[in-house]
């Protein structure tokens, strides 16, 4: 079982928090975040690998760092197709297993990623770990890794629910807090800067100020 992380070009990275930062701010979150998701998935045991796909240097650099694979996207054509690429990826070289996660998870500690596998076994399946709205699709383990159709998005749950059982298996739903929480609009960032935790994205939130100032807000 291998890791997918996709990492958009970090400069467009969270555009729905411009109420609250401006583009540095949302840069310098996305790769703290980002950096908390990969060195959680690079210290679980039970993970083959992590693969990184992207096109942007800072995200490839850091899964050097950490010690992932890259797959170089050639342009940003979003989380689905960067986990479509990066289930090919897998399948090409034999791995018969795939979690996928996004960048912006960054409470995710490696016990719940150990949960997941330990829920998703190894034979043919899926499972799922759903945003705290139960809207998106913040973890998806699959074997084979090309096993479904992805759609990603602001409401994915449900379409990946569906493309399991069109693809034959029941899904498996396991909910976490960590997992659960993806940082997409001010009261996500409100909540992880109010969570317990010394998570990278938490410390930079308050080295840098901002989580004093939204919170006086």
């Amino acid at each position: 079982m291998w890791a997918v992380l996709p990492a958009k070009d970090f400069n467009d990275a969270k555009q729905r928090l411009a109420s609250v930062l401006d583009a540095e701010a949302r840069r310098g979150l996305f790769q703290a975040m980002f950096e908390d998701v990969l060195s959680t998935l690079c210290s679980v045991d039970d993970l083959q690998g992590v693969l990184v796909v992207t096109r942007d240097d800072t995200a490839a650099a850091l899964a050097e760092k950490h010690g992932a694979q890259v797959l170089r996207e050639e342009e940003n054509r979003g989380q689905t197709a960067a986990v479509e690429a990066g289930a090919r990826w897998l399948v090409a070289k034999g791995v018969d297993g795939m979690i996928a996660l996004p960048g912006d998870v960054p409470l995710v500690p490696s016990s719940e990623i150990s949960e997941v596998l330990a829920v998703h076994e190894r034979s043919k399946g899926m499972t799922i770990v759903p945003a705290q709205d139960e809207r998106g699709s913040n973890c998806i383990a699959v074997s084979p890794p090309d096993l479904i159709s992805f759609h990603f998005g602001n409401d994915s749950f449900k379409p990946h629910l569906r493309a399991a059982e069109d693809a034959g298996v029941t899904p498996k739903i396991v909910r976490l807090a960590g997992i659960g929480l993806d940082i997409d609009r001010p009261d996500d960032l409100a909540a992880l800067i109010e969570a317990e935790g010394n998570s990278r994205a938490q410390n930079w939130l308050r080295e840098t100020g901002i989580a004093e100032r939204l919170a006086v807000a």
